[in-house]
């Protein structure tokens, strides 16, 4: 009976326990959110290997001019590329120097003021350095790992390769180590010398790229426009806008990069300044504008905050500004060039219709160097993904 009293106790006091505590359901499996896949741009790595002999003043003059134009019209693809230049100049032996390699980089500015130390000198026995050169631009230059960035060389020349030094690495070698690293090969011949368009054309047949000829001048669509002057001067004043900070290291990379501006600056003509302008306001161009480790463009995205910056890595200008007035010394020249900007794209859109419309009465470009490299271009990278809408380069 005792048993049976105490079986009817635990009986009772489970089913209160039951009713004081209902079972707990267990919480729902939280599923984590995908992660968050950051959009790289593609990239277009490109290299012009360059005869700078004497017979060649003319094109390097051009190349100096067009520069922007080529980025300006590399950067209307879509989607937005990262646009890298690099740079061989080729003589032959015997003369101040066989080539000279500058590597692939953003910084165009840094390409372009070495550019502009460049001068027709040299050569004039006929055949050149073209193995060796192109030998170093497949082997020298820091090409992109990425498989999918459009990689392409321009040699631009008018005398054919020397095939008679026995320690050259020839040709058909160079361009079958481009074609494996993904690398096209495009050749422009300046004049008609009948010896370099056989070689220049198998070239580009190896290299599947393509070959055209222009004049010995280049044949580039130069038109100067009354917006030029103007803006030249807005994109100095866009420069002024630029702080740099981080360790001494960054610091002397930025001086690298700052003393480049000054010297296209004071050196380059309006029209060249005028390109670069148009260039530095595409979206691909504001790699070239602003470098690393600008201060401006760094707090405005949220990248930074000025005040935990400590004070040896601010910016010269910044470091005698009290500390609460920073952020607004900041702010102000982020106002300012948001302004600049304005007026750069609005004058930009005018010089290139004023251009566009000059080009037409000429009766158009379709021959020049300008149209050549951009149609090449149009339809390599269109391999990569990238889409080129525009019927014409950009000048």
């Amino acid at each position: 009976m005792k048993t049976k009293l105490l079986a009817t106790f635990l009986f009772v006091l489970t089913a209160a326990a039951v009713l004081a505590f209902p079972r707990q359901e267990p919480p729902p499996m939280l599923i984590p959110p995908p992660p968050i896949v950051q959009q790289q741009k593609p990239v277009i790595d490109v290299v012009f290997v360059l005869d700078t002999t004497g017979s060649m003043g003319g094109l390097i003059q051009a190349a100096k001019e067009k520069i922007w134009s080529i980025a300006s019209s590399m950067a209307q693809a879509q989607p937005a590329p990262q646009i890298r230049m690099g740079l061989v100049a080729y003589r032959d032996r015997g003369d101040d120097y066989v080539t000279r390699v500058i590597d692939l980089s953003s910084s165009l500015d840094t390409v372009y003021a070495t550019l502009m130390d460049f001068r027709a000198d040299g050569g004039g026995d006929g055949p050149e350095s073209v193995n060796q050169a192109l030998a170093d631009a497949v082997h020298k230059i820091s090409w992109s790992q990425d498989p999918n960035a459009y990689k392409v060389i321009f040699l631009v020349g008018d005398a054919p390769p020397h095939m008679d030094y026995q320690d050259d690495v020839k040709y058909p070698a160079s361009i079958a180590d481009a074609k494996a690293k993904g690398i096209v090969v495009n050749t422009i011949q300046c004049g008609n010398l009948t010896e370099t368009t056989a070689e220049w054309q198998r070239m580009a047949q190896l290299g599947q790229g393509s070959y055209f000829a222009v004049a010995q001048s280049g044949s580039a669509v130069a038109v100067a426009s009354p917006y030029d002057r103007e803006l030249a001067e807005l994109s100095a004043k866009l420069d002024a806008t630029r702080l740099y900070y981080g360790s001494a290291a960054d610091k002397a990379k930025a001086e690298e990069k700052e003393a480049a501006g000054s010297k296209l600056r004071a050196s380059a003509s309006v029209e060249s300044q005028a390109r670069r302008a148009t260039f530095n306001r595409s979206k691909s161009g504001a790699a070239n504008l602003l470098g690393e480790k600008e201060l401006v463009e760094d707090v405005s995205s949220g990248k930074v905050d000025v005040g935990r910056i400590a004070q040896p890595e601010l910016p010269a200008a910044l470091q005698a500004v009290p500390p609460g007035e920073r952020k607004a010394e900041v702010e102000k020249l982020a106002k300012q060039r948001d302004e600049l900007k304005r007026q750069i794209d609005d004058l930009a859109a005018k010089r290139a219709d004023y251009v566009r419309k000059e080009v037409d009465k000429a009766g158009g470009a379709k021959d020049s160097l300008d149209a050549k490299i951009y149609g090449a271009v149009r339809e390599q990278a269109g391999k990569k993904g990238l889409s080129y809408e525009a019927a014409a380069p950009a000048y």
